[in-house]
């Protein structure tokens, strides 16, 4: 029996999972660009601030943690809005592809700005459209096809 909070609770664990894997291999593994620890503490300097790069090693899971509590709220937010609009009934990639676009623009435009009033300005370039493919492939996608299993029983 499928359950309300299974389907959330998987879509979030999916969605977090292949994001973070995501950047920790292109961004540490591939790119050089940096590491799994800063790629977990910048997270976790949303909240703490400085004090995540100069604490100890539990900020690094602080920032995981946190990682996978915003793809909690995001697979929530999707759940619950999945029976409102007809379009994620009708294409299951195409939802996930707006959805996951709708997630990089709300955190890049709406939330980082809130929590870092300092940040560099965004060009349409290549490590922009890779942030955007990987959010909505990691994030959007899955979450929109486990959601759509729990309703597909509905319609």
């Amino acid at each position: 029996m499928r359950s309300k909070v299974r389907t959330i609770v998987s879509s979030g664990l999916v969605a977090g999972t292949l994001d973070i894997t995501a950047a920790i291999l292109i961004y540490a593994g591939i790119l050089h660009k940096t590491t799994a620890e800063k790629i977990l503490r910048s997270i976790a300097s949303g909240i703490f601030k400085k004090e995540a790069y100069t604490a100890g090693t539990e900020m690094t899971f602080v920032g995981l943690g946190l990682h996978f509590l915003i793809a909690f709220i995001f697979a929530w937010f999707y759940f619950k809005i999945f029976p409102y609009i007809p379009f994620f009934k009708i294409n299951t990639l195409l939802s996930g592809v707006s959805y996951g676009f709708f997630i990089w623009v709300i955190m890049n435009l709406v939330v980082l700005p809130i929590v870092f009033p300092v940040l560099p300005e965004k060009k349409l370039d290549f490590p922009l459209l890779l942030s955007i493919i990987i959010v909505i492939c990691c994030v959007g996608i899955p979450i929109a096809f486990i959601t759509r299993k729990y309703y597909a029983k509905w319609y």
